[in-house]
């Protein structure tokens, strides 16, 4: 038997239904292999990168007012702030900060420029200053930098953390913005409460002519100041076997440097000393800088911050800009290293273009002192309030009204009164008020069907159980005035303005 001839239609008609099959065999292929791959993608472990970490809500809350405080302790100074990018171009940020510039973070060509993570806040500010060519500010900024670093998390040591800068650059009379930096980072590590600490203090120039009275080269200046800098976490023998190992500096040389880094005291104390030891009576610059000193000294007897400061020859701070007096804070009963630091660095920016502007200036290491102060919460089982809630409103019939509620919510939020409610149309009047007290909400306002008849609504002080009525209408004046009282009273007394008492009311709660 013949075959039958297929028509030209019938040809394209089996054409398109082998294209339609050979579409789906393929459509189910891609299927299976996006369900392999996303079974491959879901046995990645989750975490954040090294060194850094998310920040719960209670651990959020302490950060917040950290910040606060430093803020207003800033302000308190006449300080404005400002903003730099996250990142800059990478020639901004070289040469400036001597053997730690190999913990600078470098991204990727990006559009033609080089460009890398900010190391820390003074030099964008300085680029900053020139850049604008401002001749005088007093700044602070709270931003995160970056640090290639080996992150120690529970010194607090990341590799991404926030630093909280204050400086003051312009052309002033010899050491007053200096005292005045010290005096403020006093001020805070008094209001936030750190512990006991001390303020380590030196002069750069000092130190170049102690190396120059020892005898160290010039351009070895720079290498063994920097490992001058690790006598804080290494001892001597450490730092001289550096100095004389890998820096190939003279070992007697390195052994008269000793004689000065060991000197530390109070301040008038330590000038009388060297002035006594005749030690640094060969070198001009070595003298100039220790009136330049007794000057800040006696300024910070004036601001009573004297007796927080430690003249202390061993301190190097290893940063290439400083030029003039550098400063650190330590807590003198943990193991957490400087918790604050700083320094006169008067040619950084000149670093940029022809304007000089001498600047001063120094740095609150947050993370440090957050985890010091997280601890001591842990320790003493202090309950942080996550939240900033003044008052929880109660519904207090189970079918009830949920637009009652919304409006109550809504007259709260208007008069600017921090207020929250449950999202459940019928709820359980007792899980409200636990939800209160667990948020630490000062005040519930509580209503029923006998509140929304009598144009009513009963306030109850969380904490005291103490009950009371107000009216419905202009409500949110009296709950302010409450709010007032509760923040000036340990216990509130029950207004004498109010309608009828109710502390024998029954309530679900």
């Amino acid at each position: 038997m013949a075959e039958k001839m297929l028509s030209p239609e019938e040809i394209e008609k089996l054409r398109i239904k082998e294209e339609k099959k050979a579409a789906a065999v393929a459509a189910n292929a891609a299927k299976a292999a996006a369900g392999g791959d996303k079974k491959k993608k879901e046995k990645f472990t989750l975490k954040t990168p090294k060194g850094t970490q998310d920040y719960s809500p209670e651990q959020m809350t302490i950060r917040e007012e950290l910040f606060d405080t430093l803020k207003t302790c800033f302000k308190r100074h006449g300080a404005v702030t400002i903003e730099t990018p996250v990142f800059e171009l990478k020639e901004t940020l070289t040469g400036k900060y001597g053997e730690d510039s190999k913990l600078i973070y470098d991204l990727q060509d990006q559009g033609g420029e080089i460009c890398s993570l900010r190391y820390d806040l003074t030099v964008p500010f300085a680029r900053y200053v020139a850049m604008n060519r401002i001749r005088n500010i007093k700044r602070y900024h709270i931003a995160r930098v970056y640090r290639r670093d080996n992150p120690v998390m529970t010194k607090g040591r990341f590799r991404e953390f926030y630093q909280c800068d204050f400086d003051i650059a312009g052309e002033y009379d010899l050491m007053i913005p200096d005292a005045e930096c010290i005096k403020l980072i006093c001020e805070i590590l008094d209001q936030i409460k750190v512990g006991n600490y001390l303020i380590k203090l030196n002069h750069r120039r000092l130190l170049d002519a102690i190396f120059a009275i020892c005898g160290v080269p010039e351009d070895k200046f720079r290498s063994i100041c920097s490992a001058v800098d690790k006598l804080d976490k290494s001892p001597w023998d450490e730092v001289r076997k550096e100095m004389v190992d890998v820096k190939h500096l003279d070992p007697a040389v390195a052994d008269k440097i000793k004689t000065f880094v060991e000197m530390n005291g109070k301040p008038f104390e330590m000038l009388e000393r060297i002035r006594k030891s005749g030690l640094c009576d060969s070198n001009q610059d070595a003298l100039a800088v220790l009136k330049e000193l007794d000057t800040l000294f006696g300024y910070l007897r004036c601001l009573g911050v004297a007796d927080k400061v430690s003249f202390d020859l061993s301190l190097a701070r290893g940063l290439d800009y400083y030029t003039g007096i550098i400063y650190e804070a330590v807590v003198t009963d943990s193991d957490r290293g400087s918790i604050a630091a700083g320094g006169r660095y008067d040619g950084l920016v000149g670093m940029y273009g022809s304007l000089q502007v001498p600047s001063v200036g120094f740095s609150i290491g947050i993370e440090r002192i957050f985890s010091i102060l997280e601890e001591e919460a842990l320790k003493n089982k202090k309950k942080i309030r996550q939240n900033a809630t003044q008052a929880y409103v109660v519904q207090l019939d189970k079918e009830g009204d949920m637009e009652e509620r919304l409006k109550i919510c809504n007259d709260l939020w208007n008069a600017g009164i921090n207020a929250e409610f449950t999202y459940r149309s019928t709820p359980n009047s007792r899980k409200q008020f636990d939800a209160a007290r667990d948020l630490q909400v000062p005040i519930a306002i509580m209503f029923g069907s006998s509140e929304i008849e009598t144009q009513a609504l009963k306030i109850k002080v969380i904490e005291t159980s103490e009950e009371f009525i107000i009216p419905r209408e202009g409500f949110t004046d009296k709950v302010k005035e409450i709010l007032k009282e509760l923040e000036s009273k340990p216990v509130l007394s029950v207004p004498t303005t109010t309608t009828t008492t109710t502390t024998d009311v029954k309530t679900n709660a």
